[in-house]
């Protein structure tokens, strides 16, 4: 059998999970993702509602990119303040939990059952309703949303 590093590259994050925030606003990230992410991640606001969770390694490529843009266009400063105003950085405990900030359980409407999603470079943290919502919302236009990405990539 094939080593899923070989076949898919290092470090890819996929899988779809379901975990509980407790009453301390922990939450356990599946070890799949764990050992693909390391032991610090940094975690922030992502889009459409949910929460990205980076290695280091990757945030910080993040972060290059937005240095490397004109501080002076205002959606730069927009989207850098958006991003950066919500990380932090945290560490796995010995149940492989991390500690969810108020700010971001608050922005992601986290109140106990979460969808944790890996996408390629980053995983994602839902709330179960967002999630369900988000799946159900698209999941008749992935025919169409498939087509628009891939058609010319596969034309001949």
């Amino acid at each position: 059998m094939e080593d899923s590093g070989e076949k898919w590259g290092i470090n890819m994050l996929m899988g779809e999970y379901h975990h509980n925030v407790d009453e301390k606003k922990r939450l356990i990230i599946p070890s799949k993702f764990r050992s693909e992410l390391g032991e610090k991640v940094v975690i922030t606001r992502g889009l459409e509602k949910c929460l990205f969770l980076y290695r280091e390694d990757e945030f910080q490529k993040l972060v290059e990119k937005l240095k490397n843009m004109p501080f002076t266009k205002q959606r730069v400063r927009e989207f850098s303040r958006f991003l950066l105003s919500g990380a932090t950085l945290v560490e796995f405990d010995k149940q492989g939990r991390i500690n969810l900030a108020p700010h971001l359980v608050s922005y992601a409407n986290i109140v106990k059952e979460c969808t944790i999603i890996g996408i390629g470079d980053r995983v994602e943290i839902w709330s179960d309703d967002s999630w369900n919502d988000f799946y159900s919302s698209t999941f008749d236009d992935m025919s169409e949303i498939a087509d628009e990405l891939f058609s010319d990539n596969f034309s001949n």
